[in-house]
């Protein structure tokens, strides 16, 4: 009788600690808006994400704001933007451009990306899709131009690197679509991945 319970015990210990071992290793890890911080240096305003790796300028005379989205996001917005809501710089744009950068925790590949990417452009009013391989501080990374409907023209840019996922993407209003791609390019000659 007692050495059934032994058994019993050592089966239970050994189910806890392999569930425990399980758990930490598909536990998944979250950012947060607090894992960016915002600096004024010599060079301008710049935000940093040291626990992603991730450093960038935000453009001359834009505001930049954190925001819990995908993980912990950091928006940056052209002095003159404006949303169609009251009150909200988010897409859609009345006026100017939105730039939002996250960092989602897992590992993905281009191919698994694009697909995500088609499955909800799906349940858009998608005018136009585009796909481009990139590169973007040395890096590969996937460059989706698009126009819906609903949240006018944007450019999202993916860049999958061991288990994080970054994203950078641009929001327009439709006739300052020249002007904020533009800047986009600059913006992304400024991101710094280590």
């Amino acid at each position: 009788m007692s050495k059934k319970i032994v058994i019993l015990v050592v089966f239970v210990l050994l189910l806890i600690i392999g569930g425990v071992f399980y758990w930490q290793k598909i536990r998944t890890i979250k950012g947060s808006p607090d894992d960016y911080v915002i600096k004024e240096t010599a060079e301008g305003t710049i935000v940093e994400n040291k626990k992603a790796g991730l450093r960038m300028k935000v453009p001359e005379g834009w505001q930049v704001e954190k925001i819990e989205v995908m993980e912990g996001s950091v928006v940056f917005y052209s002095p003159d933007a404006e949303g169609v809501r009251t009150g909200k710089v988010r897409p859609p744009l009345k006026k100017g451009c939105l730039i939002e950068t996250a960092v989602a925790y897992r590992k993905m590949s281009f191919s698994k990306i694009k697909e995500e990417i088609e499955e909800g452009h799906k349940w858009l009013a998608i005018v136009s899709d585009v796909f481009k391989m990139i590169g973007v501080n040395n890096y590969p990374a996937l460059k989706n131009t698009y126009d819906c409907l609903e949240l006018g023209p944007s450019i999202d840019v993916y860049i999958p690197l061991d288990s994080k996922l970054y994203d950078l993407g641009i929001s327009v209003a439709p006739g300052d679509k020249e002007r904020c791609f533009q800047e986009f390019d600059k913006f992304l000659e400024t991101v710094s991945i280590e």
